[in-house]
């Protein structure tokens, strides 16, 4: 069924919004197990989406790709970590950024549950399945999206903040210095068309392994 871009940004609002806020606290929530405090007292370990709300990054960029592109991404507010409080700042800081994607996963599994919850009510209760199943299926594409792409060892994704934290300090201290021209080298492969062939048959294989898993094929 086709459906207009006012649709469809609706169908895709909540999931990105919770995409981005999820993986937002899964950083600080892990990080105040490890020691460090610091979103639990900035008010950032919360679902409540206005608190990590960016204009640009939750909002515009993401509305913007939806509606002219079939690639979406999208970032929040980086809630505050503090290396100093933790108890072994390197891998506990290795730990905490893979945080992030390892939520974007797990959520990709809640939305194909409510994907599956549409799919069962499409007979009999249209009205009710199909806006379930739509949003389910856009929940699990945001969330996988963002979890390959961020494992990228492209700063300041979380697949760099790894690496920072487990590549001996000469080679840690060469990937640092390229945190500036991260988002330039970010947009610039986007537009050559190299990001989708680099990430683009891992979030396939993935899409595919959690829909054949809720039988959603």
């Amino acid at each position: 069924m086709d459906i207009t871009p006012i649709q469809k940004l609706a169908i895709w609002a909540i999931p990105i919004l919770f995409a981005i806020t999820v993986h937002e606290v899964a950083h600080g929530w892990v990080a105040s197990k490890f020691g460090d405090q610091s979103a639990r007292l900035a008010g950032r370990l919360t679902l409540n989406p206005a608190k990590h709300i960016d204009l640009v990054g939750t909002i515009l960029v993401p509305a913007l790709l939806l509606l002219f592109s079939n690639f979406i991404f999208g970032w929040a507010k980086p809630v505050p970590v503090d290396a100093r409080n933790l108890k072994n700042p390197r891998l506990d800081m290795a730990i905490v950024a893979a945080a992030g994607p390892v939520a974007n996963l797990l959520m990709a599994l809640f939305w194909a549950g409510i994907a599956k919850l549409g799919y069962t009510y499409l007979s009999d209760n249209g009205w009710f399945g199909v806006p379930l199943l739509y949003m389910g299926e856009a929940g699990i594409m945001i969330n996988v999206v963002l979890a390959v792409l961020n494992c990228l060892p492209v700063p300041p994704l979380d697949g760099a903040r790894v690496l920072y934290n487990i590549l001996p300090g000469r080679y840690a201290w060469y990937l640092y210095r390229l945190e500036p021209y991260g988002f330039i080298l970010l947009v610039l492969l986007m537009i050559t068309g190299l990001l989708s062939f680099i990430i683009g048959p891992f979030i396939y294989y993935l899409i595919h392994g959690i829909t054949y898993l809720f039988g959603l094929t």
